[in-house]
């Protein structure tokens, strides 16, 4: 039986070889199998009722390994991943639900929250009206949505780091902020490996997880951003492996739509490493003439600049392991945030002590006022936060559980994706509360949450062998 090993190196150079047509096949692939998860029966390979339980060790030096196993029916494999999180030794096994019904079982009491979920979300967009005079397609990138950021595309100079160009010197760089969560400059994504095995359960890839981590979850949560009406202008919170490939992905998505890149960041130093890399002369291509700018919380005037920026950006992608909020909820809950609609993707925490948006931000969504109190100019909120997994999302999204969420307060993305099928139907056809979901999802504020499943890693990861293989990548054992 051959064995196809992709290395850290040979995966990074798989990755960066794909063209954009290979990307939107890769993620037409991973949303066919997270429908699947959401609404599939047993006899589906990819459907939640199908997934082992994952399953967790924490060694006395505080190192937690994580074992992911997934199935697609077709493919089984698993993913171990280690990071360091101080946890307490022991094993932990993931139990039941907290929200298992007694009246049935899990999988039932499941499939009742997120479809009340979905009716629920439909029934309350079904006026909903968002946007104003100043978000007209016929505005240019640079144009503002809020009062106070006209100035923010001026004041900040583009390619550069505080204002300081990323071609600086090493000794002229701050070592007194290091990177989400600890001090230093630092990678914190989890490193491991995903094993696939075949029918014949004989494993026939060895994939190193690190980038397929940020790359598979990239994928997950721009689904969303491709259905998004307007995306001139991107924040991203963290300068790693996983900021780097949401800022990469979203550019050879609709890069000739977005005009201005912001990155946010603790560390001056491992933000001027991210921008070189984006500025390397390979990147052209992808990157082309869209304008960056990063930010780390040591400058001068870096809350005026953080507030002006997050009421700018049509999109916000919080990539970090940040144990508390990067901004301040009324950055968006106020009058003036809820101007515009926005996506949201946090990506980045992991824990249900972990947050990176603030838990009052998913309340306000949840919180559905009546429809004669919805405000001119306003956008109405959906009722729900959007998550990969309902089950993982309970019991690991520190956001999820510091705001008190409930089960029929979280719709799962594969449901969500059921919107395009109902979009390639003609007019006449759809059902008015389809037309508001798809309103909500292109135009609206969505929250998506993500923790991270293993199936994410089996589907994409057995695309990237078979492509690894077509251009004679990676290593080959042959009589493995």
């Amino acid at each position: 039986m051959p064995l196809t090993i992709l290395s850290a190196s040979q995966l990074r150079t798989l990755l960066h070889s794909l063209n954009r047509d290979e990307i939107v096949d890769l993620q037409r692939h991973l949303g066919d199998a997270l429908r699947e998860y959401s609404t599939g029966s047993q006899e589906q390979g990819c459907s939640a009722t199908y997934q082992p339980q994952r399953t967790a060790i924490t060694r006395e030096n505080g190192c937690t390994t994580l074992f992911m196993p997934a199935s697609t029916g077709n493919t089984i494999g698993i993913k171990m991943i280690s990071l360091q999180d101080g946890g307490v030794a022991g094993c932990a096994v993931e139990k039941g639900s907290s929200f298992d019904s007694s009246e049935g079982d899990q999988s039932s009491s499941r499939s009742r929250s997120i479809r009340s979920s979905v009716i629920s979300l439909s029934s309350d967009m079904s006026d909903l009206s968002v946007g104003s005079s100043q978000e007209d397609n016929n505005s240019s990138p640079s144009d503002t949505t809020t009062s106070g950021s006209s100035s923010l595309s001026s004041s900040l100079m583009t390619g550069c780091v505080n204002q300081q160009p990323v071609a600086s010197s090493t000794s002229s760089l701050s070592k007194t902020m290091g990177a989400w969560p600890g001090v230093g400059t630092r990678d914190t994504s989890p490193r491991g490996s995903v094993t696939l095995l075949d029918r014949e359960s004989l494993p026939f890839a060895l994939i190193n997880a690190h980038e397929l981590t940020a790359f598979r979850t990239a994928l997950a949560s721009l689904l969303i951003f491709n259905k998004r009406k307007k995306v001139r202008t991107l924040l991203i919170f963290g300068a790693g492996t996983q900021a780097y490939w949401h800022i990469r992905l979203a550019l050879v998505l609709r890069g000739d739509e977005i005009g201005r890149v912001y990155i946010f960041n603790r560390s001056f130093d491992r933000a001027a490493k991210l921008l070189r890399d984006i500025y390397l002369p390979e990147n052209a291509e992808w990157r082309r003439d869209v304008k960056f700018s990063a930010i780390s919380s040591e400058f001068g005037e870096y809350n005026r600049i953080l507030k002006e920026t997050v009421r700018k950006a049509d999109a916000i992608f919080c990539c970090t392991p940040s144990t508390s909020p990067l901004f301040p909820a009324e950055f968006l809950t106020s009058r003036e945030g809820r101007q515009k609609g926005r996506l949201i993707g946090a990506v980045g925490s992991y824990k249900a002590h972990m947050a990176e948006v603030h838990p009052d931000i998913l309340r306000d969504e949840v919180l559905v006022t009546p429809p004669h109190r919805h405000f001119h100019k306003h956008t109405k909120r959906s009722g729900v936060v959007v998550v990969d997994s309902l089950d993982a999302a309970m019991k690991e999204a520190g956001e999820i559980i510091q705001a008190g969420i409930r089960p029929t307060q979280v719709v799962e993305l594969g449901e969500l994706l059921m919107v395009r099928q109902a979009s390639q139907a003609s007019e006449e056809d759809t059902a008015d509360e389809e037309k508001s979901l798809r309103e909500w999802v292109e135009r609206g504020n969505v929250i998506y949450k993500s923790v991270g499943l293993g199936l994410m890693d089996l589907v994409t990861g057995g695309d990237l062998v078979r492509l690894a293989r077509e251009r004679n990548l990676g290593t080959t054992v042959d009589d493995f």
